[in-house]
C-alpha cells in the first residue's frame, strides 16, 4: 500500500493544476480548467479517509496529464485574443 498523502503533496499538485491550466492559449478553457481544479479540490477538503484521499490524488494526477495534453494542443490553434483579455493585457 502506498504512504498517506500528506498536505504538502496534495499542495504541490493544486498549485502544479493551477499553473498548468493557466497555459491554456484560450481564454474560455484557461478560465475553465482553473475554475474546475478549484471547484475539484474545494469539493474535496473535507475528505478524511486515506483511501478516498490516495484516489483523489490519482484522479488528479490522471487530471493533470490530460491538462498538459490539451494545453500543448491548443498551443498549435492560435486564436485572436478576447476583448477581456484585452482589456486585462492593459491593466497590467
Amino acid at each position: 500500500m502506498a504512504a498517506p498523502a500528506t498536505r504538502a503533496e496534495v499542495l504541490k499538485i493544486y498549485k502544479t493544476m493551477l499553473r498548468e491550466s493557466g497555459k491554456f492559449s484560450f481564454y474560455n478553457y484557461r478560465m475553465y480548467a482553473v475554475r474546475r481544479v478549484k471547484d475539484a479540490f474545494r469539493e474535496q477538503k473535507a475528505v478524511n479517509d486515506v483511501s478516498k484521499i490516495q484516489q483523489h490524488l490519482l484522479d488528479a494526477r490522471r487530471f493533470l496529464d490530460i491538462i498538459k495534453r490539451q494545453a500543448i494542443v491548443g498551443d498549435l490553434y492560435k486564436f485572436d485574443k478576447l476583448v477581456i483579455e484585452v482589456e486585462n493585457d492593459e491593466k497590467h
